[in-house]
């Protein structure tokens, strides 16, 4: 499995009504695409749950690279680059397997820490995984970038109330998943 996300930074004025009328009028486009496990449609908005600034954010599961590539080469893409420009392609591999039942989910909280220089990552995966913040009732994905040596935890939340502290991470709203 890989996951990817690109993250389009917007004006803090920016009418983020245009991003969720996109989302419910193109949303449904990428249901049932080759390969995918899921694509969240992901948010942000300055000022709402302690973000300071407006982007849209999708983040990906793909099976295996075939239908990554059909996304990111045959023309699919291209939506994107036409209405953003040229977005860097964030590139992870699940250190474990990821939940597949997401869809009652609301919000996504995101942290990131880095993995740092050692003599040996025989032990890391279970480091990471006891050193894990618990968030009641959310499950959650674990990535990780190798070529960073930084590694994702992505929160699924029906509520934000009982959340460990936001300022750590970034919660995103999830406008839609395709499946």
């Amino acid at each position: 499995m890989i996951t990817t996300q690109y993250k389009i930074l917007l004006p803090s004025d920016y009418d983020m009504n245009i991003i969720k009328e996109r989302v419910t009028k193109n949303g449904h486009k990428t249901d049932g695409f080759d390969d995918l496990v899921f694509k969240l449609y992901l948010i942000t908005e300055k000022g709402i749950n302690h973000n300071l600034q407006n982007s849209y954010s999708p983040l990906y599961l793909w099976k295996n690279h075939n239908g990554l590539n059909k996304f990111l080469f045959e023309g699919y893409y291209d939506n994107i680059l036409t209405s953003f420009g040229w977005q860097q392609v964030q590139v992870r591999i699940p250190l474990i397997d990821p939940p597949l039942d997401i869809s009652s989910y609301k919000y996504l909280f995101h942290l990131t820490k880095s993995i740092p220089p050692q003599e040996s990552l025989c032990n890391t995966k279970e480091e990471i995984l006891e050193n894990l913040p618990i968030i009641n009732n959310a499950e959650y994905m674990l990535t990780y970038n190798p070529d960073k040596w930084e590694y994702d935890v992505f929160y699924f939340l029906d509520d934000v109330s009982n959340l460990i502290d936001e300022k750590q991470g970034v919660m995103y709203t999830i406008l839609h998943i395709s499946h």
